[in-house]
C-alpha cells in the first residue's frame, strides 16, 4: 500500500467535529415524520446519505444490510398493492396468519413499563388527530398512511440474509439510524416503519429480493410538512437516570468531580 493510499484510508481518524452541537441537533431534531411534501429527493443526495450511513459498525464488518430504494412508479405500485392488502386484512382478520412477519419485532406478551409507553404513544397520537378509541375506521385510515410512506417520495426497504444471526438486526438498526441522521444533516426527515413487515410476501417479490432475504423494516424519506398537525407529535423520552446504572470502584483514581 502506497503512502498516498494509506493517507486516504486513515484520513477519517484525523477529522475533528468542530461543532458537536450540530451532531446533537441532528439527533434531537429527528422524529418520526408522518406527513411529507411530495417534493422529490435527488438520487445523488440519497446515494450520498447511504454512503455516509455505510460507516455504521457491524460485527466483524459483515455489513449485512441490503437497501432497496423506491421512487416514482415502482414506489406507487407497491403502495397500491400493500394498501389493498391492508384493507383486505382489516375486513377479514383471519388473513393475519397469511400476512405474518418473518421475525418478532414485538413481544408475544407485553409487560410494564413497555406496554404503558406503547399505549401512551398510540392514544396520544390518535388523541391529537381527534380519533376516538372506538373509531376503528379512522384508526384503520391512519394506519393505512404507513403504506403510502406518509406521502414521502422515497421509500426504502431493508433486508438481511436469512442465514444471518440476530446480531445482524442490531447491525442493520445502526445503519438505519445513520441514514436518519445523515438525512437530518441535509434538511430531510424520515420515519422508520416496522408496519410493512407483515406484508413481506408482497414487498420482497416487488423489490426483486431473493428467496433468502428477510424484510427488516421500511423507511419513509423526504421533506417533512412542518405545518401538518401530526408532525407536532413528538414522543417523550425517559430521563438518563431512569435507564442508567452507574458503576465504579470507590478506590479508583477516577475523577468524579
Amino acid at each position: 500500500m502506497s503512502s498516498e493510499s494509506e493517507a486516504r484510508e486513515y484520513a477519517p481518524v484525523s477529522i475533528r467535529v468542530e461543532h458537536p452541537d450540530s451532531v446533537d441537533a441532528a439527533i434531537t431534531s429527528r422524529f418520526s415524520a408522518r406527513a411529507f411534501h411530495t417534493r422529490p429527493v435527488a438520487r445523488e443526495a440519497i446515494s450520498e446519505i447511504l454512503s455516509v450511513a455505510s460507516r455504521a459498525p457491524s460485527g466483524t464488518n459483515i455489513q449485512p444490510w441490503k437497501v432497496y430504494v423506491l421512487q416514482g412508479s415502482s414506489r406507487d405500485l407497491l403502495v397500491e398493492k400493500v394498501s389493498e392488502a391492508h384493507t383486505l386484512l382489516y375486513r377479514d382478520p383471519t388473513l393475519a396468519a397469511f400476512y405474518k412477519e418473518q421475525y418478532d419485532y414485538y413481544p408475544s406478551k407485553w409487560v410494564s413499563p413497555y406496554i404503558d409507553r406503547r399505549r401512551q404513544n398510540g392514544w396520544s397520537l390518535y388523541g391529537l388527530l381527534g380519533i376516538d378509541k372506538d373509531d376503528k375506521d379512522s384508526m384503520h385510515a391512519q394506519q393505512k398512511r404507513n403504506y403510502r410512506f406518509f406521502d414521502a417520495p422515497v421509500g426504502m426497504m431493508f433486508t438481511i440474509d436469512l442465514a444471518m444471526g440476530g446480531g445482524a438486526l442490531l447491525d442493520c438498526g445502526m445503519f438505519i439510524q445513520n441514514i436518519m441522521l445523515a438525512a437530518r444533516a441535509r434538511g430531510l426527515h424520515s420515519c422508520p416503519q416496522a408496519a410493512w413487515n407483515r406484508f413481506g410476501r408482497i414487498v420482497l417479490p416487488h423489490i426483486g429480493a431473493s428467496s433468502h432475504e428477510m424484510l427488516v423494516c421500511a423507511l419513509a424519506l423526504g421533506y417533512a410538512c412542518e405545518t401538518a398537525l401530526v408532525n407536532s407529535f413528538h414522543t417523550p423520552r425517559e430521563p438518563v437516570n431512569a435507564f442508567t446504572t452507574w458503576l465504579w470502584n470507590d478506590n479508583s483514581d477516577l475523577d468524579l468531580a
